[in-house]
């Protein structure tokens, strides 16, 4: 199973996408309720451009409500890591965020509920979905993997999109509403999970070396 190749303007429409977002927070400091059309010319992009990204006010603000210390937090974690053992890097990822996330559920379930309502917009409005996330997670998990340089690159992104599954709001929404579990049991089974994943794509591609 391979997948496939990151779209080749995802860089650009990230960055795009970043100066929008801090531009906003940079008129929030000032005490500004920021629009969409204040975000885009203090981030000197068009305002259509800026409507792709967050077609409503509302989208805008949900997305700097996401920004929250926990968010931070795992950065500064991150940032920290003196291991080179994958399984407890990508532990301490599972546990910082997860549990952030339990810590101030009700933000980022309005965060989830927002780029969920951007996306229908855009695909009811005809138009192509623009990146509504900024997509935190792939890029924890790239550090978390960073030291599994005997990874074949498509393996090493069919585990990083895998391991996806397993953090965030979403997963916490299906393991409490879906699930029924309670905080404890929803940490204990998307660590188990991420476990399984990372070693079942660690055995593989032992078994893989090992037979040629």
């Amino acid at each position: 199973m391979s997948v496939k190749q990151q779209d080749p303007r995802a860089n650009q429409k990230a960055r795009t996408r970043a100066a929008i977002v801090e531009a906003a927070q940079e008129l929030q400091k000032q005490g500004i309720t920021p629009t969409v059309e204040q975000a885009a010319e203090q981030a000197r992009v068009s305002r259509a451009t800026a409507y792709r990204y967050f077609p409503t006010k509302e989208a805008l603000h949900i997305e700097l409500t996401g920004i929250l210390p926990g968010v931070a937090h795992v950065d500064a974690k991150l940032a920290d890591l003196n291991t080179e053992d994958v399984e407890e890097r990508l532990r301490l990822l599972l546990d910082v965020f997860n549990t952030a996330i339990l810590d101030d559920e009700e933000h980022f379930r309005a965060f989830a509920l927002g780029s969920q309502d951007t996306w229908l917009r855009h695909r009811r409005a005809g138009r192509n979905t623009e990146m509504v996330r900024e997509g935190r997670r792939m890029k924890w998990l790239d550090e978390v993997l960073a030291p599994l340089d005997n990874l074949p690159p498509e393996r090493k992104r069919l585990l990083q999109a895998a391991l996806a599954l397993t953090l965030g709001a979403e997963s916490i929404i299906v393991m409490k509403d879906v699930c029924r579990l309670d905080n404890d049991d929803a940490l204990t089974v998307l660590r188990w999970a991420a476990t399984a994943i990372l070693n079942t794509a660690l055995d593989e591609t032992t078994d893989t070396t090992t037979t040629h």
